[in-house]
């Protein structure tokens, strides 16, 4: 007897054994014990730690108890799965391992693993139309907004998608184009955004000596492309529509043949470029900058090579002597920045000032090439205290206002973000650009500005206190990232989830340790602008809201509006009074409105009423916020708590 799961729909199991083709169901109890099954399936055979067992069934905030309600839904679990294991044996299939569970399933005993083998599998009819069949529903039914489900979800989806492509190319290719025509017509009526579906469908009704149907085929596909989502058809439609044209022949077995694997297309595509485009071209700069932007949003090793190599294409080009190409270089990064310190302070003004030799140089009729350089001025120049800098902001967004460019307009706008915080109170006016900036993306298929926008709505719909917009906003970018591969947008969403459960009164103990899970997202995430002090400085505003005493720790940047609160807590008042006076204005950034909240705290404690009132000038715009939340990933309550007057 044998166990397989099912995910390819509502979570389910069955018990099969040798004798027989069809298992029976086992009972899973309630939608809980599913949905710890679920999760351990999707961590496939890694061990899952029982704190994020119960962060995931409870996102907002764990009750009590909730450590001994997921062992009791495991125990549940094993009883169905291994009914006849002998008392006190240990489990064979859903384990106990260091911290946490998994499941030791075998590869072929999970459907989403076996769909997995076949849709990437040889070209094969038969084994794709009986794979199909196995879809029950949408992968993981039962959990349509769980987050740990969603980059298995969004990836399965898209392998069904696939498959139906790679079965009607099989068909084509054994030359019963008529068999694929149904199948496919459905196919892009429900996925009017899949090129490849139209092409299909197009060649299936060519070759089905159909060629007025292939022709208003492709005519749709152009009216779905350009005005549904504003693109161009690819090369591939506009070549098959000219093949039809000049009714050319084309090869059954190669009519719907996709390139064996993405790797060997760029070993290919890439050994070509380094043979036939010369050494010292300006075409090899111009191509950088656009692999520069896509290693950016891979990862943390990619965000800090394409920092690093960003750099010498500027030199490079600077050394040309071109300032156009020199202009395009600096201003083509327009990778979607959302974070208000920078990585590298050095590099990017190293970066400010090729910008400013670049626009000093650019003839003023070129209106584009200067907006993008504008831009990346007011992006690099994060958390500085300069009106200039802001102005460089505004004209970038006024120039771009005036060009018919979207992906320009969106790099202004994350110009325009990035100096949105000198002063505080200013969530609604960060609303309102991540608003217009999810409006312009979707229309024109601008991803990365798209999740920007979201993940700027989330910040700002936390600052304001409507955290159910925020939760909304957080799943949309998660589902974006998914899809598209983008897995830094992970961190942002994963440290807005702790916020939640801090802003929504879990205790102490479980808010601090949502953060401590929310940090290991970046353990090499190369966001050292985020990561320095911010598990610190997450504990301290925590702690201070709930009115317990400061950690000694290290607190990094955040080290001079800490201090005073760390003194206060070792009995030092004299010296956290000093700490006090001397602390500066905090920097413009997303943090701000935190950062006076804890001297506001300080000086509430010390009695220091001048400085009490340096921090009620300073958080008066921000009266009705949240503190810290309009980072999206820190909170000290509510601002008005650090700006009464002491008795």
């Amino acid at each position: 007897m044998r166990v397989e799961f099912g995910v390819l729909g509502p979570v389910t199991a069955w018990s099969v054994s040798p004798e027989k083709t069809s298992g029976t169901p086992i009972a899973l109890k309630g939608p809980a014990h599913r949905a710890v099954l679920a999760r351990l399936i999707v961590a496939r055979g890694r061990v899952v730690p029982v704190g994020h067992l119960v962060d995931d069934l409870w996102p907002v905030a764990a009750p009590e108890g909730a450590v001994a309600a997921v062992r009791t839904f495991v125990a549940a679990l094993r009883r169905a799965l291994e009914p006849d294991r002998p008392r006190r044996a240990p489990a064979s299939l859903l384990v106990t391992e260091g911290p946490g569970y998994a499941l030791r399933a075998e590869a072929g005993s999970v459907d989403a693993w076996r769909f997995e083998r076949v849709a990437d599998g040889p070209l094969s009819e038969e084994a794709l139309t009986a794979a199909l069949r196995w879809w029950r529903g949408p992968a993981y039914a039962d959990f349509p907004e769980a987050p740990w489900a969603r980059a298995d979800r969004a990836r399965l989806a898209e392998l069904r998608l696939r498959a139906v492509e790679r079965l009607a190319e099989a068909r084509l290719a054994a030359g019963r184009a008529a068999a694929a025509i149904a199948d496919l017509d459905a196919h892009v009526t429900e996925h009017s955004w899949r090129e490849e579906a139209w092409r299909l469908l197009a060649l299936a009704l060519y070759q089905a000596d159909r060629q007025g149907d292939a022709l208003a085929v492709l005519r749709q596909a152009r009216g779905q492309l350009v005005d549904r989502l504003g693109i161009d058809p690819g090369p591939a439609l506009r070549r098959l529509e000219s093949d039809i044209l000049r009714q050319s022949p084309i090869p059954l077995g190669t009519a719907g043949r996709q390139p064996a694997a993405a790797g060997e297309v760029w070993a290919e595509v890439t050994a070509d470029y380094d043979r036939l485009v010369a050494s010292g071209a300006r075409a090899r700069l111009d191509s950088t900058v656009g692999l520069l932007r896509g290693l950016a949003v891979t990862g943390g090793g990619g965000l800090v090579a394409a920092r690093r190599h960003r750099v010498a294409a500027i030199a490079a080009a600077e050394e040309l002597g071109d300032p156009a190409l020199t202009a395009k270089v600096i201003g083509s990064y327009d990778v979607p920045a959302i974070w208000t310190r920078s990585d590298d302070p050095v590099q990017a003004a190293g970066i400010v000032a090729a910008a400013e030799r670049a626009l000093a140089l650019l003839p003023p009729e070129d209106a584009a090439a200067r907006a993008r350089l504008l831009a990346t001025i007011a992006v690099e120049s994060r958390g500085v205290r300069d009106e200039r800098v802001r102005d460089c902001a505004l004209e970038a967004e006024r120039l771009a206002r005036g060009l018919d460019d979207p992906g320009l307009l969106a790099f202004a706008l994350n110009g325009v973000f990035m100096q949105s915080c000198h002063r505080t109170g200013l969530a609604p006016e960060r609303d309102a650009i991540g608003a217009e900036l999810i409006t312009l993306a979707a229309a024109h298929g601008l991803v990365t500005a798209e999740v920007l926008g979201h993940l700027i709505r989330l910040q700002a719909r936390s600052a304001l206190g409507d955290f159910p917009s925020a939760d909304t906003h957080a799943g949309a970018a998660d589902r974006l990232a998914a899809r598209h591969e983008l897995p830094l947008v992970a961190v942002f969403t994963t440290w807005y989830r702790a916020l939640r459960r801090a802003a929504g009164g879990a205790p102490l103990p479980v808010a601090e340790a949502a953060y401590r899970r929310a940090a290991e997202r970046l353990d090499g995430a190369g966001m050292p602008g985020l990561e320095e002090g911010l598990l610190p400085l997450a504990v301290l505003c925590l702690r201070v809201w709930r009115g317990e005493p400061a950690p000694t720790d290290d607190y990094g940047p955040y080290e001079p509006w800490a201090r005073p609160l760390v003194l206060i807590a070792n009995g030092r008042t004299t010296e956290a009074l000093e700490a006090l006076r001397a602390a500066p204005d905090p920097p413009p950034g997303l943090l701000a409105e935190a950062l006076w909240c804890l001297l506001g705290s300080a000086a509430r404690t010390l009695g220091d009423r001048p400085a009490l009132e340096r921090v009620r000038a300073a958080l008066a715009p921000a009266a009705g916020e949240i503190a810290g939340a309009a980072s999206g990933l820190i909170t000290a309550g509510p601002v008005a708590d650090y700006t009464s007057v002491p008795v």
